[in-house]
C-alpha cells in the first residue's frame, strides 16, 4: 500500500514489510518515509490548514459523516486489516471498527458546537463601556503519533476532532500497523478533508519522529505511546501543545459485597482483551479477605478458559502479542516473579508471539508485574484487609489512567473516587470501560490533557477574545 502526502498516494523506493505476529506471514508493504517526506508534508500541512480552517464548519461535518459511512459501509474489510496487521482477534476488531465509526460521527457532531461566550467586561470599573466575547479558532498544523494497539481508532480520535476544528494533521501510525491508518485516510479524502490538510507517513520512528515533532511549523503534538517515547516527545518538541496518553497499571479493587462473579467475568476481560495490549487494561486486582480464596478460584478457571489461537478465527478470544520480542519480556517478567516467589494460577507459556492469558498471586513488591506497565495478558491477585489498604496500594506506582472499584455501598464506591488517584474510576465495572465521547487521560506519569472529541477539540483549538469600547451609551 501508498502512503498518503499532502492528500496524495506516493511510493517510495524502500519498504516496511508488515507481518501478521501471530504467524510471520506477510500482509503487504508500506513505504519509509524520511525526513524530506516530513518536511513536505509539514509544508504542505500549512496550506492545508488554510484550505481547511476557510470551509465553512458545515462542510468540514459534512465531509467527517461521509468518512464516517464510508468506514461503516466497508466495516469488515476495516475489521480484516487490524486483525491481519495487529493483534486483535477478529471480533475484537469488528468492534473497534464500529468504535471508529461513532469517534468520527462523535467529530462531526462536535464540529457543530465549537462554541464561545459573551464576557462582563463590565464587571470590572472602568469598563462600562466594554463588550465582547470570545470564540475558538483552530491552532494549524497537529502532529499525531499513534500506537499498534488500536490502530483505527486511536487515529480516529486524533485526526476527527483536529480536522472537524479547521486544523491540518500530519500522522505517524505505529511502524507495526500502518495499515488502518492508511485505510481511515482514504475515507477522509473520499469524503471531502481538503487534500493537502492531511499527510499519513509510514516510516520508523527513529527516523521520521524528531523532524516530526520539532519542526516548530507544528503547533500540537498528540502522541500516543509509552512512557520512555512519551519523554523523547516533549524533549524534542519546543514550544507547542503537547498531549500524551502514556500508558498506565490499572487496578482493580474487589470488596466483599460485590456480585462476585460479575467481578470475576469483568475482570477477565478487562485483563485479556486485545491480549492485555491496551492502556487501561486491568493489571493489579486487590481483594477483600472474606471473599479472596473464592475470587481467585473463580478467577483462575475463567483465565484458563481465554482460548488463544488464529486471529480470524470466530471461536478465538485472544490473539498474539505485536512481536515475539514483546512476548519474550513478558515470558521472562513472570518467570522473574515466580522465581521471587509469586503463584502462578493459570497460563505462563509461551509460543512465538502468543502469550496465554496468565493469572498470577502473591507477587512479591517491586517485581515487573507489580509496579511496571505489563502491556500483556498478566493479571496479578492480592489480598487486601479493607478499602483503604486497596486505596493505598493502588496509588503506589507511577501511573494513574484509569481504576475500577466493585461494590453495591455507594459511600465506599465515592471513597474510592474521591481518593484513587487516576483521571477515572469505574464502578461496577472493569477499568478497560471508555466510552469515546468521556473526556479520557491520566494522571501521574499517565500523560497529559485529555482526549474524548469535546475534549480534544479545546485543546485543537484556542479562544480569541473580540472587546469593543463603545464609543457612548444610551
Amino acid at each position: 500500500m501508498k502512503m498518503i502526502l499532502a492528500g496524495e498516494w506516493v511510493e517510495r523506493e524502500r519498504k516496511i514489510e508488515v507481518r501478521d505476529p501471530y504467524d510471520g506471514s506477510l500482509v503487504d508493504t508500506v513505504p519509509a518515509a524520511t525526513s524530506d517526506d516530513v518536511r513536505a508534508a509539514i509544508a504542505a500541512a500549512v496550506e492545508g490548514h488554510r484550505d481547511n480552517r476557510k470551509l465553512p464548519a458545515h462542510a468540514r461535518v459534512t465531509a467527517m459523516l461521509r468518512a464516517a459511512r464510508i468506514v461503516e459501509e466497508r466495516a469488515e474489510e476495516y475489521a480484516r486489516t487490524i486483525a491481519r496487521e495487529g493483534s486483535k482477534t477478529i471480533r475484537e476488531a469488528r468492534k473497534e471498527v464500529t468504535r471508529a465509526v461513532n469517534t468520527l460521527t462523535l467529530s462531526a457532531e462536535e464540529g457543530r458546537r465549537i462554541l464561545g461566550e459573551t464576557i462582563a467586561f463590565d464587571t470590572m470599573p472602568g469598563s462600562e463601556n466594554r463588550w465582547g466575547y470570545y470564540y475558538r479558532f483552530p491552532i494549524g498544523v497537529i502532529a499525531a503519533i499513534t500506537p499498534f494497539n488500536d490502530p483505527l481508532n486511536l487515529v480516529a480520535h486524533k485526526v476527527g476532532p483536529a480536522l472537524v476544528a479547521g486544523n491540518s494533521v500530519v500522522v505517524k501510525p505505529a511502524t507495526a500497523t500502518p495499515l488502518s491508518a492508511l485505510l481511515l485516510g482514504k475515507a477522509l479524502l473520499e469524503g471531502g478533508i481538503p487534500p493537502r490538510a492531511l499527510s499519513v507517513l509510514t516510516g520508523r520512528g527513529e527516523e521520521i519522529g524528531e523532524p516530526l515533532v520539532a519542526d516548530e511549523r507544528v503547533r500540537m503534538v498528540s502522541f500516543t505511546g509509552g512512557l520512555e517515547a512519551g519523554r523523547r516527545v516533549a524533549r524534542h518538541a519546543g514550544l507547542k501543545k503537547i498531549g500524551m496518553e502514556l500508558g498506565s497499571n490499572s487496578p482493580v479493587i474487589v470488596l466483599a459485597d460485590c456480585d462476585l462473579e460479575a467481578a470475576v467475568e469483568l475482570t477477565v476481560s478487562g485483563a485479556f482483551w486485545a491480549a492485555g495490549q491496551n492502556c487501561i487494561g486491568a493489571q493489579r486486582v486487590y481483594v477483600e479477605r472474606p471473599i479472596y480464596a473464592r475470587f481467585e478460584k473463580l478467577f483462575a478457571e475463567r483465565t484458563r478458559k481465554v482460548r488463544t489461537g488464529p486471529k480470524l478465527e470466530e471461536a478465538t478470544d485472544m490473539g498474539p502479542l505485536i512481536s515475539e520480542a514483546e512476548a519474550e519480556r513478558l515470558e521472562r517478567w513472570v518467570k522473574e516473579a515466580v522465581g521471587a516467589g509469586a503463584r502462578l494460577l493459570a497460563g505462563g507459556n509461551r509460543r512465538g508471539a502468543v502469550m496465554e492469558a496468565t493469572a498470577l498471586a502473591d507477587v512479591p513488591a517491586g517485581a515487573a508485574v507489580d509496579c511496571r506497565e505489563v502491556f500483556g495478558p498478566v493479571v496479578s491477585l492480592y489480598p487486601v484487609d479493607n478499602l483503604d489498604e486497596a486505596i493505598t496500594r493502588s496509588n503506589a506506582v507511577e501511573f494513574g489512567l484509569h481504576a475500577a472499584i466493585f461494590t453495591r455501598d455507594l459511600e465506599q464506591a465515592h471513597r474510592a473516587i474521591r481518593d484513587l488517584d487516576c483521571g477515572g474510576v469505574i464502578v461496577n465495572d472493569s477499568t478497560d470501560y471508555r466510552l469515546d465521547a468521556m473526556p479520557f487521560g491520566g494522571v501521574k506519569n499517565s500523560g497529559l490533557g485529555r482526549e474524548g472529541i469535546r475534549f480534544a477539540l479545546q485543546e485543537m483549538t484556542e479562544p480569541k477574545v473580540v472587546c469593543f469600547n463603545l464609543q457612548s451609551r444610551a
